[in-house]
């Protein structure tokens, strides 16, 4: 027992050392406590014939760390004190438990240096029965459930005292299934929080900050203390964080040159080297599709120049395929016939203009908005 109790002594006593240092409260706290315990069943177990003293003093060491006023958790070392009966068969019964425990603790202030606090966690006991006088000792251990409440009260912002109630639970003996027991605990606790209360900063050194924080360095609209991305462009829209807007761009690739013969959907020779220059755009920005517009001039019936039209951009999809390596999946073709010319009249020369194949290329890039 006193290796173990020496164990947890050394733990929560170094658990601060890095931090004793600082200017501030830290986190860390250890602490110990005397009380009063009671096991049940005491004197109404079946086994028992005659009821002796109790050894009801118990006491116990921890070490805790706060997430922060409210919330922490606790390891620490806990002896529940001891019992003594006589059983049926005239031996004389010793029996106590022990152990390591860990929880966790709430805290609730009420009212100045005032708060309530509640918990809740586990025992990895000993049990233990000096059975006559130590002559028959047998033990058994396990994981005890307890829960607990108290209040307390802070005499300096490091020191508190809290008087405390915990309950536990299943302290059995199951080697021998001789003890079936409960407990009920009453004590005080002392605990020391380590760090000191950081001084407020005078109100001279206020001033500078507050002008400095409203300063707008980048002339964006948000001030340097808000703007988390400095120094942006002068032109650019940004959002409340100080940071350029972004939009993504729809670019229309000009084609203008792949013109076609009347009544024909055969590619010009001339016309390859601008299908090359949409091909290697293509393939430098293999995130891009295109759809491929066909378009035929207003000569002949409606119907015939959309077919026509449908297969000139077949043409020349298949052409971005097959002689360029494009992928099919980011190729798309539509024909429009004589839905949408680009030169008016009945001219030779508007026919000519608008017997042709335009390009949209669509992509992910990103554009600066502007303002």
């Amino acid at each position: 027992m006193m290796k173990n109790t020496l164990k947890v002594v050394l733990l929560t006593s170094m658990l601060p050392f890095a931090a004793s240092a600082a200017e501030e409260m830290t986190p860390w706290y250890v602490g110990g406590g005397l009380g009063v315990n009671n096991y049940e069943p005491n004197c109404d177990q079946k086994t028992m014939k005659v009821c002796g003293e109790d050894d009801p003093y118990a006491w116990d060491v921890f070490g805790g760390y706060l997430f922060n006023d409210y919330f922490g958790v606790e390891l620490g070392y806990r002896d529940l004190g001891r019992a003594e009966w006589t059983d049926y068969s005239n031996k004389l019964n010793d029996v106590g438990a022990r152990g390591m425990s860990l929880g966790l603790v709430a805290f609730y202030p009420f009212a100045d240096k005032w708060s309530l606090s509640a918990e809740a966690g586990a025992m990895n006991y000993l049990i233990s029965n000096k059975k006559q006088w130590n002559t028959e000792y047998y033990s058994d251990s396990g994981i005890a459930p307890f829960v607990g409440a108290g209040i307390g009260y802070n005499f300096t912002d490091n020191l508190k005292l809290a008087a405390k109630y915990r309950r536990y639970e299943n302290l059995d003996e199951e080697k021998w299934n001789t003890l079936s027991m409960e407990s009920n605990y009453w004590g005080l606790e002392l605990s020391y929080r380590f760090g000191s209360a950081k001084a407020a900063p005078v109100a001279a050194v206020v001033a500078p900050v507050v002008v400095a924080a409203d300063a707008d360095s980048d002339n964006d609209g948000v001030v340097d203390r808000l703007d988390k991305c400095p120094n942006t462009p002068s032109n650019h829209k940004v959002d409340a964080n100080g940071c350029t807007v972004y939009e993504l761009a729809t670019t229309k690739h000009d084609l203008g040159g792949i013109l076609f013969a009347n009544d024909s959907a055969v590619i010009n020779q001339a016309s390859f080297a601008d299908l090359e220059k949409l091909a290697n755009y293509m393939k430098k920005n293999p995130e891009h599709t295109v759809i491929i517009e066909g378009h035929a001039s207003n000569v002949g019936k409606a119907s015939y120049n959309m077919s026509l039209s449908e297969r000139r951009a077949n043409s020349v999809a298949q052409a971005l395929e097959n002689k360029y390596g494009i992928s099919s999946n980011r190729i798309k073709s539509v024909g429009y016939g004589i839905t949408k010319p680009i030169a008016q009249g009945n001219t030779a020369e508007a026919h000519k203009q608008n017997r042709r194949i335009e390009a949209i290329v669509t992509g992910t890039e990103k554009r600066a908005v502007l303002k």
